[in-house]
């Protein structure tokens, strides 16, 4: 299946990455310009087997994998951390990331203690500030290692 053949109305879910779906989520990937603001999934994948805390999931488009997502998952605190977030560049404004955002935000509330989101951004033309923004994130004024931090309230959200 191609892009061509995808679009909203096909139904996104978040998947478990198994032995037999890995080579199809490490050949994803964002489009040029993009790549200095998020790491490859290869590298992800990497650093979520190695962290206690990483909780990482495929984004699918029905069958055909379109992205990835990694979650700092930390139910001591009530702070859920968005680590990583990709759509890979075939994928791209067919609003198979606002759909993914919206089922990791489910995930989240259904964590212990979960309060608030937080990521960190880029703040360069073509980076993810405006999606976030776009889906209730707001800049804390913080930064962290030169990325802008956003926060969504879930107490108060309205997505």
């Amino acid at each position: 299946m191609n892009n061509t053949s995808l679009n909203k109305k096909n139904k996104v879910s978040l998947r478990k990455i198994t032995e037999s779906t890995l080579s199809s989520i490490l050949k994803l990937s964002v489009a040029p310009e993009q790549q200095k603001l998020v790491a490859t999934n290869a590298y992800s994948i990497a650093q979520a087997h190695f962290s206690k805390n990483a909780w990482f999931r495929a984004i699918y488009a029905d069958e055909t994998p379109v992205g990835f997502l990694m979650l700092e998952d930390r139910p001591k605190i009530p702070e859920y951390y968005i680590w990583r977030f990709m759509i890979d560049i075939k994928y791209q404004r067919l609003g198979f990331g606002k759909q993914a955002l919206s089922l990791l935000i489910d995930h989240i509330k259904t964590r212990p203690n979960a309060s608030e989101v937080l990521t960190s951004v880029v703040q360069k033309d073509g980076g993810p500030q405006r999606f976030y923004e776009n889906a209730g994130f707001q800049l804390t004024g913080e930064y962290e290692e030169g990325e802008a931090m956003m926060k969504l309230d879930l107490l108060n959200e309205a997505l």
